[in-house]
């Protein structure tokens, strides 16, 4: 069977990577994108290098438009979802790729976003472990779970996604204190969108690290909160994080480097064993080997989250150092993954698991 998309926001990042992915799945026909500002241009114009999809127009963003398709997209800024995904009931599969749809929490949502608050949709993180209180013990419960047969997508923040795979196999396995939990990120500039703004300026931010929303003010807190929440099956209220992204000259990808208290009586086999058992057999998140640690060069392009750990004892920590493109699996790679699923397609359709070097 073939689905026919439509990808709103096509002329911005996340967009054009959707349609990058989407332009080589075997089930999909790209009938459709559609932008604001930019309505009328050909998409080409403004994704050059998507060659194969040069015949597409960029139509202006409307439900019209948009409905009558088997799949939608929005890769639209965050707050811009939501007045489209009520009026597109009747589209059988819709993924959005803002952040409208990803919070349980609307007092969440009222203190890091504001503005109208909507229903929270199946959360697009296959890999990631939630409800570990079920009945099964011994055979842990992921997302992908939660996203067979689904309607409706919320896309992960690529932040909150990658320290949230990073540290959940810890918390979920308790052998890590999720009360004290430190993430610094470096991010590359792509996942501030495609608007232009003076500090994302390649004069900016060439030969310098940037940080930004300091203090705990990233919008992509809750989300991360509300991730390893699911993962212990405690509330929200007992994950405690210190988040600090710094904006660094690549285009694209992010290394985070997490870090938390090792729980008593824990030791080293056993803190291992967490990320080793919660990932095994896991085609797109890979821990690395004891003493080896990832770099952003080796996930470009890729739909791989690598992680390499390190366990602290003079600190009493873990370090988790985890690397992903932030445009594939940070972003439309995760989307895509989690469509394949929803359709009962292969998951690892489309997606790739090798890089791009040099």
């Amino acid at each position: 069977m073939t689905y026919t998309v439509a990808v709103s926001g096509a002329s911005g990042y996340a967009g054009g990577e959707i349609l990058r992915l989407l332009a080589a799945h075997p089930d999909i026909e790209i009938r459709t994108v559609t932008a604001h500002s930019n309505a009328g241009q050909p998409l080409i114009q403004h994704q050059p290098h998507l060659r194969s999809l040069a015949h597409l127009t960029l139509e202006d963003t409307s439900p019209e438009v948009l409905a009558g398709h088997d799949i939608v997209f929005l890769a639209l800024p965050h707050g811009q979802s939501g007045q489209y995904t009520d009026a597109l009931g009747s589209v059988p599969l819709v993924i959005d790729a803002g952040a409208d749809h990803r919070l349980t929490s609307k007092e969440s949502w009222d203190a890091f976003y504001g503005g109208e608050y909507h229903e929270p949709w199946a959360y697009g993180v296959p890999e990631l472990l939630v409800d570990p209180q079920r009945e099964r013990p011994n055979e842990p419960m992921k997302q992908r779970e939660n996203l067979v047969g689904t309607s409706r997508i919320a896309a992960p923040g690529c932040n909150a996604s990658t320290v949230s795979l990073s540290l959940a196999p810890g918390v979920a396995a308790g052998v890590i204190d999720p009360g004290d939990i430190v993430s610094v990120l470096a991010v590359g500039p792509s996942g501030a969108g495609k608007s232009l703004k003076t500090n994302l300026l390649g004069s900016e931010i060439l030969g310098t690290a940037n940080p930004y929303a300091v203090g705990g003010t990233h919008r992509h807190i809750p989300e991360i909160r509300q991730a390893l929440a699911a993962a212990s099956g405690a509330d929200a209220d007992g994950i405690r994080i210190s988040f600090t992204p710094v904006l660094v000259p690549m285009s694209r990808g992010i290394l985070a480097t997490s870090t938390a208290p090792i729980a008593g009586g824990v030791t080293d086999a056993q803190l291992r064993d967490a990320w080793e058992s919660a990932y095994a057999g896991e085609t797109f998140v890979q821990l690395l080997p004891e003493g080896e640690f990832p770099r952003t060069a080796d996930v470009l392009g890729a739909n791989t989250a690598l992680i390499g750990l390190a366990i602290d004892r003079a600190a009493n920590r873990v370090t988790v150092v985890t690397a992903v493109d932030n445009l594939v699996k940070g972003t439309a790679g995760a989307a895509i993954q989690s469509m394949n699923i929803a359709l009962g397609l292969p998951e690892d359709r489309a997606l790739c698991v090798n890089g791009v070097a040099p």
